[in-house]
């Protein structure tokens, strides 16, 4: 199955169920592009979060070496965009990236989770665009500058539950129509059930937290007003624009 929260023309929000362009809930039903709805992120994280060097080719392109367990960061909730919004990039940067990336949301509150029973916590997957300020990025350990400003996160627009997605799903970002990022899940140096032990070895996760679970090689810059499409095989597109002050 796949998920769609909406706001509705009463303003109330809903979860539908989505199928071939549409979202249904009660007797209503909308095209996902219907301006009688606003679309919403899948899902209302306390945390995202993500995992750096997740692919060798992309760890290679950025001239890092390949971590020898999950490098960890966060981005909070005031990083969650939605699809077809606009990102509004920090100001008078040089180089703001895109980052295609598979989204683990989780579904019910978990600590100390083995790998065997990971996938047990898992709600389903969602498209998620890591955007990244490389400026700040290439300046601080914590990355809060580069990584977790506001809008950082775009995530959508479906919560695809895990049948919906292959084993070796292809992750792909396209920038105005062009293909720019063309990787697969099964590429992930640490797969899902080994990311979701090691962060609950750490901390909590809540129900409707996200794990960003990596970035294939292939990420660039982006302009003023370029449009960015993020997809996962399985999930569907996610598409937001980019505002350079």
């Amino acid at each position: 199955m796949k998920y769609v929260r909406f706001r509705d023309p009463a303003g109330a929000v809903r979860r539908g169920e989505y199928e071939d362009g549409f979202v249904h809930f009660g007797n209503e039903s909308y095209a996902l592009e219907d301006d009688a709805i606003d679309v919403l992120p899948p899902c209302e994280p306390s945390k995202i979060v993500c995992i750096g060097r997740n692919y060798a080719d992309h760890a290679d392109e950025m001239g890092s070496d390949l971590p020898d367990r999950p490098l960890l960061f966060l981005k909070g909730p005031n990083a969650v965009a939605a699809h077809g919004d606009t990102v509004t990039a920090p100001a008078g940067k040089e180089r703001i990236d895109y980052e295609a990336e598979l989204g683990v949301v989780i579904g019910e509150q978990c600590r100390h989770v083995p790998v065997s029973d990971a996938m047990d916590v898992v709600e389903g997957y969602t498209c998620i665009d890591d955007v990244s300020n490389r400026d700040d990025q290439n300046e601080e350990q914590n990355w809060i500058r580069g990584k977790a400003f506001d809008g950082a996160a775009p995530m959508g627009p479906v919560l695809a539950t895990p049948d919906e997605v292959p084993e070796d799903a292809t992750v792909q970002s396209r920038v105005n129509g062009d293909l720019r990022q063309d990787g697969s899940r099964e590429q992930l140096i640490f797969p899902i059930p080994e990311l979701i032990a090691e962060i609950t070895t750490y901390m909590t996760l809540e129900p409707g937290d996200v794990i960003a679970t990596g970035t294939p090689e292939g990420v660039g810059p982006l302009e003023d007003g370029d449009e960015v499409e993020i997809e996962v095989e399985g999930v569907g597109t996610l598409e937001h624009s980019i505002r350079r002050p």
